[in-house]
């Protein structure tokens, strides 16, 4: 299937990806696992995980193949590969209108809400990130790679990790810090919220290279445009074009909030990116740790937040609301 493995399309932690072609036709993605410590655990739970799943948002899987060492599971072929290659090169002939990166995002959230929700188990992925999205011939998106991926009856609201999974940068605070909340299904949450900022703005989350600290961590800096209603320097962008930003980074703020408890669920948030977004409650900002005191780069003490107290007010484009804006609808 894989002619000799002559068609390399990437590279992951848990190995090679190749283009392959079945007998009858279809142009399939093999991927061979390397050799684990865990006993092929990846394997496992990647079979387990992606069997029992049938959605347009999540990468089909064809087969599997498990002989002696070697281990292969072999999905469906995404012709337009992975989001990253799209959000964050620059030298795509033709880059995503903010249209259809919103539309990407849409459908995104959906395959995401489905694992937590649609099947017979709730399925926590772990490692939600632009690599682990794949875009086929149309741009609809699937979530793919679910090495890192756990299994709990629906019921279960909070899990227990032996130790933490998934990529810096995209990981939830509860993973490292235990004062903070149980681990459950709202660390995708999170994840997906770092995801849908990037997305938003074509650029990573975190530069460390900017002139300013506020702008090294990116959502503290679209935080502060969001809520002073300053630009957001979106380039080539219809003012359409830019309400449907906001509307991304209003969720992907309320998505990254560092207590667990103050995240919506992967349902709610589809449909926080359906509202409209006038009527979408402005989140508090996001802190790095517990406790964190965030200070403007001037030194201006007067904006402080802590986490515990994140959930006390949030604003909706001017007014005041005390409650969160899915209490109703988790």
């Amino acid at each position: 299937m894989s002619r000799d493995f002559k068609v390399k399309l990437g590279e992951g932690g848990f190995g090679s990806v190749y283009k392959g072609k079945l007998q009858s036709g279809p142009e399939i993605a093999i991927k061979m696992l390397k050799k684990s410590k865990a006993d092929g655990e990846e394997f496992i739970n990647e079979v387990a995980s992606i069997g029992r799943i049938h959605h347009v948002n999540v990468v089909h899987l064809i087969g599997y193949c498990a002989e002696g060492e070697n281990r292969a599971l072999v999905y469906e072929y995404m012709t337009n590969g992975s989001l990253d290659k799209h959000i964050f090169s620059k030298r795509e002939s033709v880059p995503l209108s903010y249209e259809k990166t919103y539309e990407i995002s849409l459908g995104i959230a959906r395959g995401i809400a489905y694992l937590h929700q649609g099947c017979d188990v709730q399925i926590l992925h772990f490692d939600i990130k632009p690599h682990n999205i794949l875009l086929d011939d149309n741009f609809i998106p699937k979530v793919s790679d679910f090495g890192l991926a756990k299994l709990y009856p629906v019921k279960d609201m909070s899990i227990a990790l032996t130790k933490a999974r998934g990529t810096l940068g995209y990981m939830a605070p509860e993973l490292f810090y235990n004062n903070i909340g149980g681990v459950s299904n709202k660390a995708d949450v999170y994840s997906f919220g770092m995801l849908l900022m990037e997305m938003g703005s074509r650029r990573r989350n975190s530069n460390p290279h900017a002139e300013h600290s506020s702008q090294q961590y990116f959502p503290f800096w679209i935080y502060d445009q969001i809520k002073d209603e300053k630009d957001t320097q979106i380039e080539d962008a219809s003012e359409e074009d830019k309400i449907l930003v906001k509307r991304m980074y209003v969720v992907a703020l309320w998505c990254i909030q560092l207590n667990p408890n103050d995240r919506p669920s992967m349902k709610r948030v589809v449909d926080m990116l359906e509202e409209r977004v006038e009527s979408l409650e402005m989140p508090p900002k996001p802190v790095y740790y517990p406790h964190e005191t965030i200070e403007h780069d001037h030194g201006d003490n007067s904006n402080q937040a802590s986490w515990s107290s994140s959930t006390s007010s949030s604003k909706i484009l001017g007014k005041t609301n005390t409650n969160h804006p899915w209490e109703s609808n988790a």
